[in-house]
């Protein structure tokens, strides 16, 4: 990415707010998902790193958590396949014994100059990712989740102002 995202903050000091606590963080590889793996971890959580197949990127989140002396747990796959999703929580209750807190961060966005660049599998390649794979976590992590549990979303900045080359391109 470029640029590197910022994710250490060397400043900011965990209080133990999730202390004894475990997070699955799908795409957590890197940017927002490694970020917030970090800091869970110096919050007291041990972290399952979900991600599709960026291992290099992987390894150095799992580093990144493991530094801050939290367990971590790789598992790289797609979750817009729900056997997949099943499989992933079923490992992190195996290594961690429960799930506290869910965040649903993977996501996938096709660059284009123009909506028509955009092709039917690109479609259903975001819809797959961003709309049924956060579905297909949370309904295997709900059940395993006691009262109190934390299930999040996030987003990219781009829903919320949009892009210029987007916006030239309704504009034509």
């Amino acid at each position: 990415m470029e640029p590197a995202p910022m994710f250490e903050a060397p400043a900011y000091r965990g209080s133990g707010k999730l202390e004894g606590m475990v997070a699955v963080i799908t795409g957590a590889d890197s940017g927002i998902g490694r970020a917030v793996a970090v800091f869970y971890a110096r919050e007291g959580a041990d972290v399952a790193i979900l991600y599709l197949n960026e291992h290099e990127d992987a390894a150095k989140t799992k580093a990144a958590v493991e530094k801050e002396g939290r367990r971590t747990l790789l598992l790289s796959g797609d979750i817009a396949d729900p056997v997949w999703c099943r499989s992933s929580i079923d490992l992190v209750i195996q290594a961690f014994g429960r799930i506290d807190i869910l965040v649903n961060n993977a996501a996938f966005q096709k660059h284009a100059e123009s909506i028509e660049d955009i092709g039917d599998d690109d479609l259903e390649r975001t819809l797959k990712t961003n709309l049924f794979g956060s579905f297909f976590m949370t309904r295997c992590a709900v059940p395993h989740m006691k009262h109190g549990g934390s299930i999040l979303f996030t987003g990219s900045v781009t829903g919320l102002e949009g892009s210029r080359s987007q916006r030239a391109d309704c504009m034509r």
